[in-house]
């Protein structure tokens, strides 16, 4: 006897009973504290229980509430990180995604599956122009990265990797799972904008060729993570085409926004490979990360092998197509569904028109901090993420921040910039609305009054 199949009809009522949860979620979303009232001791006495030896049924799904409660919403007050807010159609799709249940390792596991995320593929790099580009899903940017990175080694045991100051951590720690150690990546300066200097990156590869070393790549960043800063990219290009260099642009967070600005990135379709998160500036539930790369060849040559129990025995190019042939990954969840479903549903103008609400609301915030005396603004704002901080020592700024989060109006984060502690928010979200960018100013004076 089958005792895991569930029957169409009880589905439908797990199903439905889940949506129903979800749905008076997402309806009070925007009263909700901006970060859950809990302690670990809270949720650990909701959730630390024996392994069920008899299943509940569906009672099982009555604690799902429990699950939110303890939960960070993703509101409209949600500043924290870099992440997008969860759009809903796409949280269906995954749902659709999930039930299918598709390996998408190659078109014979999953036709429509393997078929859909190409197109997107396509859709996402002719959005952004560079529409000669293919590539696939990842998980996320880390490890599209790193896939980047591996394509831009090549076998080469050693070699040096060129990044600015401002680059995404996960830069260094591609280099050392690739073998070329942490030490690899060299630090570029930035200039008062945060931005990679080219000269300096020029002088750097010249000053390694001459010791002998052997320079790999050069990465560009769309978009730091602390700040939202943007390396001249053409500029840069011009420097790793001078000096033979792969160019890989980590656009992670920035370079979705090409859709609203894409004057802002000029540049960018002159990179061998670019990462890109949906799961950021086109709001997608996680993961949902995309590795855009200009020769399918070098990704074939780099991640090409092949085991006889996986090759394919199609004649037809496009139903021998396989995505392990081309990327580090071979088991993979059909993600690109969420994306095509929320892409069709509302239309890239949508999410275009999104992204520069975004934008928009980044100036506004700046413009309040700049009108506030108590308050300093620390780097210039490229994109949507603003650091400042209250006058006073950076232990009082930490205390702001806690503070600010307990209080549960609106949730932001921290940086370091300059060597000082920032307080720093960064808007990704489709929900957030003038009033509640505004809340950032007052609640971090009436923070900064009670800590006082």
């Amino acid at each position: 006897m089958d005792r895991l199949s569930v029957p169409p009809q009880e589905f439908r009522r797990l199903a439905s009973h889940a949506v129903d949860v979800t749905a008076r979620y997402l309806d009070r979303l925007s009263e909700l504290p901006s970060f859950p009232p809990t302690t670990h001791d809270d949720v650990r006495a909701a959730f630390d229980r024996p392994l069920p030896e008899r299943g509940l049924g569906a009672a099982a799904l009555d604690d799902l509430e429990i699950v939110l409660r303890h939960s960070r919403p993703c509101g409209p007050a949600f500043f924290g990180y870099v992440l997008g807010s969860g759009e809903p159609v796409a949280a269906v799709a995954d749902l659709v995604a999930s039930v299918l249940n598709q390996n998408v390792t190659a078109w014979r596991s999953g036709p429509a599956a393997v078929t859909i995320e190409r197109t997107v593929v396509r859709w996402l790099a002719e959005a952004i122009g560079c529409k000669d580009f293919t590539g696939s899903f990842t998980g996320g940017g880390s490890m599209a990265n790193l896939m980047a990175l591996a394509m831009a080694r090549g076998t080469s045991p050693t070699g040096t990797l060129y990044a600015s100051a401002e680059a995404h951590m996960s830069i260094p720690k591609a280099a050392a799972l690739l073998g070329l150690g942490y030490d690899a990546v060299r630090a570029v300066v930035v200039d008062a904008s945060f931005r990679m200097v080219p000269e300096a990156l020029d002088r750097a590869i010249r000053d390694d060729l001459a010791s002998g070393k052997r320079p790999i790549a050069v990465i560009a960043t769309a978009g730091t993570v602390a700040m939202g800063s943007i390396d001249p990219l053409d500029a840069v290009a011009e420097v790793a085409k001078a000096h033979g260099l792969w160019l890989h642009v980590d656009g992670a967070y920035g370079a979705l926004a090409a859709l609203a600005v894409p004057e802002t990135f000029r540049g960018l379709d002159r990179a061998d490979s670019i990462s890109i998160d949906p799961h950021k500036w086109l709001y997608q539930p996680l993961d949902c990360g995309c590795l855009l790369y200009r020769d399918p060849a070098v990704a074939r040559a780099t991640f090409s092998h092949t085991g006889d129990y996986a090759q394919s025995l199609q004649s037809d190019p496009d139903e021998g197509f396989a995505f392990f042939e081309e990327s580090l990954e071979l088991s993979r969840r059909f993600r690109a569904l969420k994306v095509w479903l929320s892409l069709r549903y509302h239309g890239v103008e949508a999410f275009r028109e999104a992204i520069r609400g975004d934008l928009a609301l980044a100036q506004r915030l700046a413009s309040r901090i700049d009108a506030e005396p108590a308050l300093e603004r620390l780097a210039p704002v490229a994109l949507s993420a603003v650091c400042f901080r209250h006058e006073g020592s950076d232990d009082f700024n930490r205390r702001i921040l806690q503070r600010i989060i307990r209080r549960g109006r609106v949730y932001i984060s921290n940086a370091t910039i300059g060597g000082r502690f920032a307080l720093r928010a960064c808007i990704v979200n489709h929900r957030s609305r003038p009033e509640d960018v505004d809340a950032i100013v007052s609640e971090t004076l009436a923070a900064a009054a009670e800590v006082a």
